[in-house]
């Protein structure tokens, strides 16, 4: 027989305990208004099925990307399919130094690249991290998660499967890839025996170009019914040691979906988002009623808190960038940087453009 045993629990102690449960609840939006937050995304209504906003948002080198996605959507294509689309596009061009093919190397002068993806509706994901030879780990990401029972595949693993499903192996090195890599190996110390060229023989493009670059591009797209699903794709920090993974395909990290609540996906500093595990947190603050630019500068001032000195600058702030791409239920999007000026991309019903970021500090021109 099952017998209840009563607790005799102090009234002090018991009001105690209230007191600093209630002191962990959200704030209310009365509260939150008259200290100034944005409350957005509490307030707005949910739209009815079929009404949602048909909207993808993108870092700024995804201003095509977005058209794509958001004309794909349009025709009745499912959220990632289009987002994946969309990326593809700067995974292809060479120009784009920071995704897939033309992407800068790692410190031996090899292309590595990471990928992620995940589909709302399903709450599934899939990763791939340390790609190497394959210029669109953004479709190889999306096969793990449809057809295999894992979420990450890495290193040669990754290859091999790619190569099962008839991906071809490419150089992914361009020849602008190349040089910059080339010239920063030549420069780096002045004590191995690599020389620095002289003037005349470098590309202009090579020396104007050098400040140690990260990249990447993370595109999330809505429907309207309401549907969420994202894609993080990148060469990661360029040279970089051989096998860095950063943040890019770490589902919680470089993105996440919640498909009744949410997304947030990352470019920057993969290793300070790594440490806070921000995009799935950026997603549960908008769960508790922040908007998505408020959700995204609490996370950035959390980043920025947690900094270690060695990545400060002389007023103590990061001296990296960081940046999130906030998309709620609710059709509110936002894009937030460490450092601004900053933009990110957007295409909805009002057409393509680029918007410009929220930020935490901003840059005193010289």
């Amino acid at each position: 027989m099952n017998r209840t045993t009563e607790v005799s629990v102090p009234r002090r102690r018991f009001l105690a305990n209230v007191t600093g449960a209630l002191a962990a609840v959200p704030l209310t939006i009365a509260a939150a208004h008259a200290a100034g937050e944005d409350t957005t995304s509490r307030s707005a209504p949910l739209p009815r099925p079929g009404q949602f906003p048909v909207r993808v948002i993108s870092s700024a080198n995804g201003l095509d990307a977005t058209r794509t996605a958001y004309e794909a959507i349009l025709k009745g294509g499912d959220t990632l399919d289009a987002c994946v689309a969309g990326v593809n596009l700067v995974e292809d061009d060479p120009n784009d130094t920071s995704v897939g093919y033309g992407g800068l190397p790692n410190e031996d002068g090899i292309v590595e690249l990471d990928a992620a993806v995940m589909h709302g509706p399903t709450h599934q994901a899939g990763a791939v991290a340390a790609l190497q030879n394959i210029k669109n780990p953004s479709k190889v990401a999306k096969l793990v998660m449809e057809q295999t029972d894992h979420v990450l595949l890495v290193g040669e693993g990754a290859l091999k499967f790619a190569r099962a499903h008839g991906f071809k192996e490419e150089d992914l090195l361009t020849e602008r890839a190349r040089k910059i890599w080339l010239y920063w190996r030549q420069s780096r110390d002045k004590d191995d025996d690599w020389i620095e060229p002289p003037d005349e023989l470098l590309d202009p493009e090579v020396k104007t170009f050098f400040k140690r670059p990260t990249g990447t591009i993370h595109c999330a797209g809505m429907n309207t019914n309401g549907d969420i699903s994202c894609t993080t794709t990148t060469s990661g920090l360029a040279f970089k040691l051989a096998g860095r993974v950063g943040d890019s395909p770490i589902i919680g990290a470089g993105l996440y979906v919640d498909n009744a609540v949410g997304s947030s996906g990352s470019t920057g500093r993969g290793e300070a988002n790594l440490q806070n595990l921000s995009c799935s947190t950026a997603v549960e603050l908008m769960r508790g009623g922040r908007s998505p630019k408020e959700a995204g500068l609490e996370i950035l001032r959390r980043i920025a808190a947690n900094s270690v000195n060695r990545l400060r600058d002389k007023d103590g702030r990061p001296n990296f960038d960081l940046s999130f791409y906030l998309l709620a239920k609710n059709g509110d999007y936002a894009g937030v940087s460490m450092w601004g000026p900053a933009k990110f991309a957007i295409t909805d019903e009002k057409g393509t453009r680029h918007e410009p970021c929220a930020v935490l500090f901003e840059r005193v021109a010289k």
